[in-house]
């Protein structure tokens, strides 16, 4: 609640959420991000990555439910990363780190390229830009989770050429169904096989122009 009501008091200074209403935010952003639990509960142990987290969705609700895991979360924006450190102070979460960062500069640098067990993304962009962002944070045998629509299914289909040249594999699709309400998404598990060659990510904006496919 007190997460909710930070969000509600910097979103009449910045724009974080379309999302006002306190059920709403309640079901369509928290329960939502920790829908992920009932599926695929984490290690204590994890390290986990939130690429373009935006207002700190999923990663901080899934923090505040797990809180032994070590939280990234990842930003281009400076301005929404000051409202995630004054989230985190208020509600004082440990193990938690900010990046101020594009996902393609990121992916790139040694302190985190393929260092984290598991990379979690919501409303980013397409799979197969999604995965040249997010594969090359992600170790050996780790997970990328991406929170996909009703048409994960395709997208998948659409992006099997950059899953498996980013050293990716589609495990399973898992629909979640968000309780006393008719939405529902899906969760796609991409586990990583092969180490991501290592001219990707390519340059900021090369993946949303020209997609591998």
């Amino acid at each position: 609640m007190k997460y909710k009501q930070l969000l509600l008091e910097w979103n009449q200074k910045i724009n974080l959420t379309a999302i006002t209403e306190d059920r709403e935010i309640i079901l369509k952003h928290f329960v939502d991000c920790i829908s992920i639990i009932s599926v695929m509960p984490f290690p204590k142990s994890a390290s986990v990555i939130d690429v373009g987290t935006g207002a700190g969705f999923p990663g901080i609700p899934l923090k505040i439910v797990c809180p032994e895991i070590q939280m990234t979360l990842l930003d281009s924006l400076q301005k929404r990363l000051i409202f995630l450190q004054e989230v985190i102070q208020q509600l004082a979460l440990s193990k938690i780190s900010c990046v101020h960062s594009r996902a393609e500069d990121g992916g790139k640098q040694k302190e985190y390229r393929e260092n984290y067990d598991y990379c979690v993304s919501r409303a980013v962009a397409n799979l197969a830009v999604l995965c040249e962002y997010c594969l090359p944070f992600v170790k050996l045998g780790g997970m990328l989770i991406a929170f996909k629509g009703s048409d994960a299914e395709q997208e998948v289909q659409q992006s099997q050429k950059a899953i498996k040249v980013l050293g990716g594999e589609v495990i399973e699709i898992k629909q979640i169904v968000i309780p006393n309400t008719e939405l529902q998404h899906k969760i796609v598990f991409i586990k990583k096989m092969q180490q991501t060659p290592i001219q990707y990510p390519r340059k900021a904006g090369k993946a949303l122009k020209n997609p591998i496919n």
